[in-house]
């Protein structure tokens, strides 16, 4: 028998997902404001089974959040860079002193962690190069805890999804999600 029920042993924490479970997430991630008459009569359900799975889905932590993506490009003039970054130590506690400032800065979107001659690299955004700058400053004093940092400035965004390709991150669950 083919492996179309390998989804089955796919756990996070204590739950287990089903083929369903999968076309619930990709159908959320497309459009996360649907109904959940529309969810369910997509993925062949009725709308109570299919709010009990969504809320079960969420409680689990598949579903992190539903969120509406603002275009900054109409909002108001920004600037967005990439920033790789070099801390002055890599002691544990000097490490999570430089986390701690980039989850509090507003300015940084996105860290990552990054194996590479630099030790993280940030999306941010700001108002125009001198309030990047600022930033910048602030990343490169003792408080914070940097050596060096390198910035790459945005001049377009090519591709930009907030998707997650669920059939080909684990093939097994490519005829669960319809893909």
């Amino acid at each position: 028998m083919a492996r179309e029920w390998d989804i089955r042993q796919v756990r996070s924490g204590e739950i287990r997902i089903d083929r369903i479970d999968i076309k619930i997430l990709a159908a959320l991630q497309t459009d996360g404001r649907m109904t959940n008459l529309k969810l369910a009569e997509l993925v062949g359900l009725s709308p109570t089974p299919c709010l009990q799975r969504v809320k079960r889905l969420e409680s689990a932590g598949y579903i992190r959040s539903y969120e509406a993506v603002v275009d900054l490009v109409r909002l108001a003039p920004h600037f967005c860079a990439f920033v790789q970054v070099k801390v002055a130590s890599q002691r544990f506690e000097d490490l999570k002193r430089f986390e701690h400032y980039v989850r509090s800065s507003p300015l940084i979107l996105e860290c990552y962690r990054i194996g590479s001659e630099f030790d993280y690299l940030l999306k941010s955004v700001a108002r125009d190069v001198c309030h990047h700058q600022k930033m910048l400053d602030e990343l490169l004093s003792d408080a914070v805890g940097v050596r060096h940092v390198s910035s790459y400035i945005v001049l377009g965004n090519i591709k930009q999804v907030r998707t997650v390709p669920i059939g080909l991150l684990e093939p097994s669950l490519q005829l669960a999600a319809g893909m």
